[in-house]
């Protein structure tokens, strides 16, 4: 994918749920913020090749290969990292679990969750319930599942993110997936599965 085209891509980026307010958390209301991408093009390839190093590490240790992180308002601060566990503790529900203990919903809603691979349901409720307002994924669920085939350990639901959003009262920002790199990260993925 050409630079312009991601940009483009990037720009056309919209929440995946209804337009900005404020909100009614489980914690309490939670004022309005001003809708727009936290991190940079660059930034997100950046932070995406570092998920994709949390994913590898998780690998070596025979966990399955995903990774995720926590972005700062700034674009730039990692606040978080998580590689996954097991076929229920994933990294990205780990890592929003982590982040609801460690800050407020308001410096949430302006953090970004940054992962390898598109969150499955599991993942895309907990950081609805984490509040983490934007996610930036690299490579979608379908392209898991064509790498994953119907292996045991990974049974993947056929129900993309931006559809679990789009039921919830908080507009997260979606963007993904990013093309660019999505080798990398299959690479990972098609070394893992084959060998199990």
């Amino acid at each position: 994918m050409s630079t312009a085209r991601f940009l483009a891509t990037y720009q056309q980026a919209e929440p995946a749920a209804r337009p900005a307010g404020s909100i009614r958390s489980h914690r309490g209301t939670v004022p309005a913020h001003v809708r727009s991408l936290v991190v940079t093009p660059a930034q997100t390839l950046q932070h995406l090749h570092r998920a994709s190093a949390v994913a590898r590490a998780a690998m070596v240790q025979g966990h399955h290969p995903f990774g995720a992180l926590l972005v700062d308002a700034d674009g730039e601060t990692v606040l978080l990292e998580q590689g996954n566990v097991d076929t229920v503790e994933h990294a990205e529900s780990l890592l929003a679990r982590r982040a609801a203990r460690a800050f407020t919903p308001q410096r949430l809603w302006a953090c970004t969750l940054v992962t390898t691979v598109e969150p499955c349901a599991m993942c895309a409720g907990t950081q609805y319930w984490a509040h983490i307002g934007h996610l930036v994924y690299g490579m979608g669920e379908h392209r898991l599942l064509e790498l994953t085939g119907q292996h045991a350990e990974n049974p993947t639901l056929d129900l993309p993110c931006r559809e679990v959003f789009a039921r919830g009262q908080k507009p997260i920002e979606v963007i993904g997936p990013v093309a660019e790199l999505e080798a990398e990260i299959a690479a990972l993925h098609r070394a893992f599965w084959s060998a199990r």
